[in-house]
């Protein structure tokens, strides 16, 4: 009976050590600086404009950044000239893998493809405040404004990294921006183009947060069984 309880404690455990490989937070696109809307300068209720996971794996963090409602990614100088911006100065951190989809399928962005950047001089968006990392369509009039291919899930690794060390946030207290067409579905800023950013504090019970508590109590519970055991 004790080897039992031994091994539902060790399962417990390494199902914790398990999911804390691959843990992941995700964050909400709720601000809007999209100039001429009704929601410039404030923010929409969750689920917003879509949102950033970001997944540890190993020492690189996938990121996953997906637009809802019928908004797509765009390059305006609104935004930086730039499809996604966010903050990264980890030395030797570099951005590869950059693929674009359209609902989960491939769209590519021809001729010039994507191109992403880290440990830039600071890249400012309109109403958001600077940023120092940044992914973009590598020749401009490929995705300039209206014209840019449509897709609106953007995919790419940082190597070298940790999500705690690419999510600080900037002096304006925002950690990503996204440039977007805002969908139609979205009258607050249907047919516009602009930066919609997400501040600090990812989804309730994703990530770290999440796991420690889960861990804990599947840790507590068969410490308990195996007390009940012994």
């Amino acid at each position: 009976m004790k080897s039992i309880a031994r091994l539902a404690f060790l399962a417990a455990a390494g199902l914790c050590a398990s999911s804390a490989a691959a843990q992941a937070d995700t964050f909400v696109f709720t601000s809007c600086h999209i100039s001429g809307s009704t929601c410039q300068g404030g923010s929409i209720p969750a689920p917003g404009f879509g949102n950033v996971t970001l997944t540890q794996s190993g020492t690189s963090v996938v990121f996953d950044v997906t637009l809802i409602n019928g908004n797509r990614f765009v390059e305006t100088g609104a935004g930086g000239g730039s499809l996604f911006l966010f903050n990264d100065t980890i030395a030797g951190s570099t951005i590869t893998g950059i693929t674009t989809t359209l609902n989960g399928a491939t769209v590519s962005v021809v001729p010039g493809g994507l191109s992403g950047l880290t440990n830039q001089p600071p890249i400012m968006a309109d109403g958001t405040g600077t940023f120092t990392a940044q992914v973009f369509c590598t020749v401009a009039s490929d995705c300039n404004g209206g014209s840019a291919p449509t897709f609106n899930d953007l995919h790419f690794t940082v190597t070298n990294a940790t999500i705690a060390g690419l999510t600080t946030a900037n002096s304006l207290g925002n950690i990503f921006v996204a440039d977007i067409l805002c969908g139609s579905a979205q009258t607050q800023c249907g047919g516009l183009t602009g930066p919609v950013d997400a501040v600090p504090g990812p989804i309730v019970g994703a990530g770290l947060p999440g796991l420690v508590m889960a861990c804990g109590g599947l840790l507590a519970l068969a410490r308990r069984r195996r007390q009940g055991l012994a």
